[in-house]
């Protein structure tokens, strides 16, 4: 099978991200993590419904219908709903860092119930991927005074990502990544509902600026097509080389802070790019 569309989808996945995470630290200065989430997946599940009616669908399986359900709440509401609370303890930057160990958690996971081999090029890669993301944060990573729970919870959120990825495989084997990717968002929206209502979404005193409703407009548009292209990767290559590229994304929300925040970039920001290079080529080279 040619490898480098689920790639190419990949790459996007993780550049999109980066964007989605800046601007859900914009975001989270005037709403609460479960309500950003909620937004942010109602409108993608709201984006993915026009092409989702577009295409043959296929009928789901009784069985198959609660364990979607629950990857989907895990994926958009745990996963997001800890990285959020994270993001309010932490700069972007050191929480980017700590996602990037998404990849490591993949492949630890898939090697532990043997859908994948550990090899050591794609050990190398994975490790060479993750140390570019130190690089490029340099020294912002390490600042704030973020506590240990925030650093957890950013942690918490990759290793649940990690276990999506894996468990995620025979579903999108089984039916098109468009429908899973809907049914999946529903589930989380219908989750993070009572969530949101705890947090005071709907109270009179709740009132969100023309700049917070367009970041959250943003992320749930890329939240969506982010989602399918990860489930259309993970459908035509192996959990590790699809996770992998989440290692673009800190770079990716470093060069925007630079290009429209006037952040400045670390000195070894080359040195992060050539390891994420070089890393993601040896995760993706075959294995015999």
């Amino acid at each position: 099978m040619n490898a480098a569309l689920p790639m190419l989808a990949a790459a996007t996945n993780g550049l999109l991200i980066g964007a989605a995470m800046v601007a859900s630290r914009f975001a989270l200065e005037q709403m609460p993590p479960a309500t950003l989430a909620l937004l942010r997946y109602s409108v993608g599940a709201l984006c993915l419904l026009p092409p989702l009616l577009l295409i043959r669908r296929q009928r789901f399986e009784r069985r198959d219908l609660l364990p979607v359900a629950l990857l989907g709440i895990a994926q958009f509401g745990v996963l997001i709903a800890l990285l959020n609370w994270g993001l309010r303890f932490m700069p972007a930057a050191r929480a980017s860092l700590i996602f990037a160990t998404f990849p490591l958690l993949t492949m630890l996971l898939a090697a532990a119930l043997r859908l994948e081999r550990m090899t050591l090029l794609r050990t190398a890669g994975v490790s060479l991927s993750f140390a570019g993301v130190a690089f490029v944060l340099g020294d912002k990573a390490l600042g704030g005074e973020a506590g240990w729970w925030g650093e957890v919870a950013v942690f918490a959120s990759a290793l649940t990502g990690a276990v999506c990825s894996v468990f995620y495989k025979p579903y999108v084997l089984k039916y098109p990544a468009l429908q899973v990717s809907w049914f999946a968002m529903v589930a989380s929206v219908a989750f993070l509902l009572p969530l949101a209502t705890g947090e005071g979404l709907f109270s009179q005193e709740t009132r969100f600026d023309a700049a917070a409703w367009g970041a959250v407009l943003f992320v749930g548009l890329a939240s969506a097509l982010a989602y399918f292209l990860w489930l259309y990767a993970l459908a035509r290559i192996s959990p590790t080389r699809v996770t992998v590229f989440v290692s673009v994304s800190p770079p990716a929300a470093a060069l925007l802070g630079w290009a429209l925040l006037g952040e400045t970039l670390s000195p070894l920001f080359l040195l992060a790019v050539a390891c994420l290079a070089f890393g993601l080529w040896l995760a993706q080279r075959p294995t015999s």
